[in-house]
C-alpha cells in the first residue's frame, strides 16, 4: 500500500514500504541499469547517457514514449517522442538518501527551471520504507501530471517488490 499528500507549500510526497533491501532500493537510484529498469511512467522507457552518483554528479537521460498507445497521445498532442533530461545529484548521503536536482528546460513556451526529486531510505526489519519529495512544476497542471507519471513509474517497483504496508505522511 501506499499514501501520497500534498505539502502545504505544494511539493508532493509519496511513501512506499517493499519488502526490498536499502542496497537494492539504493542500486535503482544510483546506477544505469537500476535507473532503467523502473524510471519512466508506464509507456515510457529512459536511456541513460550519464549517471555519476557522487556529490554534484551528473545525470542524463532520454524519456521515450515506447508503448503504441504513448506513442499516438504524444503524436496527438504534437509532442516529441523523447527528450532528453538533465540533473545533478545535489545531496547524497549513501544508502540512506539523496536529491536530483532536474532541469526542466523541455516544456514549449516556459522559462528553464529546476525541480528536485528528493529520496529517503529508513529500513526496518525486512522491508524499508522509501519516502519521496517531489517539487511541484511551474502550474498546477503540471503538477498533477507529474504525480500521475511518477505515481505511474513506481507502479513498477510495487510489481517488484511488492508494497508491504501503508507509511504516515
Amino acid at each position: 500500500m501506499s499514501e501520497v499528500t500534498m505539502s502545504e507549500t505544494k511539493n508532493l510526497v509519496v511513501e512506499r514500504t517493499y519488502r526490498a533491501t536499502v542496497q537494492e532500493l539504493w542500486e535503482l537510484w544510483t546506477t544505469k541499469d537500476g535507473f532503467e529498469s523502473w524510471w519512466g511512467p508506464e509507456g515510457f522507457r529512459v536511456e541513460v547517457q550519464e549517471i555519476d552518483a557522487r556529490l554534484g554528479g551528473t545525470l542524463r537521460y532520454d524519456m521515450i514514449a515506447d508503448a503504441p498507445e504513448m506513442v499516438a497521445a504524444m503524436k496527438k498532442m504534437g509532442q516529441p517522442l523523447s527528450h532528453k533530461t538533465r540533473g545533478t545529484f545535489s545531496q547524497l548521503d549513501p544508502h540512506r538518501g539523496l536529491t536530483l536536482t532536474h532541469v526542466i528546460d523541455f516544456l514549449p513556451g516556459v522559462k528553464p527551471y529546476e525541480s528536485t526529486i528528493a529520496m529517503e531510505l529508513f529500513p526496518s526489519g525486512g522491508n524499508v520504507r522509501m519516502v519521496v519529495h517531489l517539487s511541484a512544476m511551474h502550474n498546477a497542471e503540471m503538477t498533477r501530471m507529474q504525480l500521475e507519471g511518477f505515481t505511474s513509474q513506481i507502479g513498477k517497483l510495487d510489481k517488484r517488490f511488492g508494497a508491504a504496508v501503508s507509511a504516515s505522511a
